[in-house]
């Protein structure tokens, strides 16, 4: 089997390696299944797309819709080398899914509106799938509505017209979008699950998605949740896909 390629741009090493833990977890991948670049250390190499199944783009620290003056030279390279790699992805349906920064990278690339509208806090909130939703095979096995966990400053405003809405929840009409057959996003998280919630709500305190002295009852609040389905999704992406 030719291996997935995780695009990842974390800079902190105990969110990093977490992540990239719970890619194999859900995804059935053992780690030669999974090549993973890190785009925050170095410039992205060349990727000859024949090389691999497809393509997974992790969460960011990122927000793509913040004013271009106030983007670090870091995230200002890092969008124009994913911009230049979904030109390519895009023009072949090459198999692509991005979770989180997925809004942000393949929304905006396919004119999407991305912007601070619909964020949403950390926490599980209830999906529930479309009809195109409910006849996609990548959400095979999910039920209609089903709890996931977010936490995003931005999210799709306006999708654009050749763009498929497949899920939204009370508060982020745009959960899940397909573009073509083979190219997806979700604004929630389906790499994780409570454990790696935690570690994201401790690392990243002070990045402005709850006053840092909150921390300890956000973490509180997300305990209870029983979060399972959204995983599935991995699992069906690696096993439609392989190759």
């Amino acid at each position: 089997m030719k291996p997935f390629l995780l695009l990842a741009t974390r800079a902190e090493g105990g969110a990093a390696e977490e992540e990239y833990e719970s890619y194999l977890n859900f995804g059935g991948l053992a780690p030669h299944q999974l090549h993973r670049v890190r785009m925050e250390a170095a410039p992205l190499p060349a990727i000859d797309l024949a090389q691999y199944s497809g393509i997974i783009v992790g969460g960011s620290p990122f927000n793509s819709s913040d004013p271009e003056a106030g983007k670090s030279a870091l995230q200002l390279r890092v969008e124009k080398e994913l911009s230049a790699l979904l030109d390519t992805v895009v023009a072949e349906d090459f198999p692509f899914l991005g979770a989180c920064y997925g809004v942000g990278t393949l929304g905006r690339h396919q004119g999407a509106v991305v912007n601070r509208t619909y964020g949403e806090a950390i926490g599980a909130v209830p999906v529930t799938l479309t009809a195109e939703g409910r006849r996609d095979s990548l959400l095979d096995g999910l039920p209609d509505t089903f709890d996931a966990f977010v936490g995003h400053k931005e999210a799709v405003f306006t999708l654009p017209p050749h763009a498929v809405n497949l899920a939204g929840s009370p508060t982020c009409p745009v959960q899940m979008f397909r573009v073509r057959q083979n190219l997806y996003a979700t604004q929630f998280h389906p790499e994780l699950d409570v454990a790696g919630l935690l570690t994201r709500i401790s690392v990243y305190r002070n990045a402005g998605y709850f006053p840092p002295e909150e921390a300890e009852a956000v973490m509180d609040s997300v305990r209870p949740a029983r979060v399972t389905a959204p995983p599935l999704i991995l699992r069906n992406f690696t096993a439609r896909y392989a190759r």
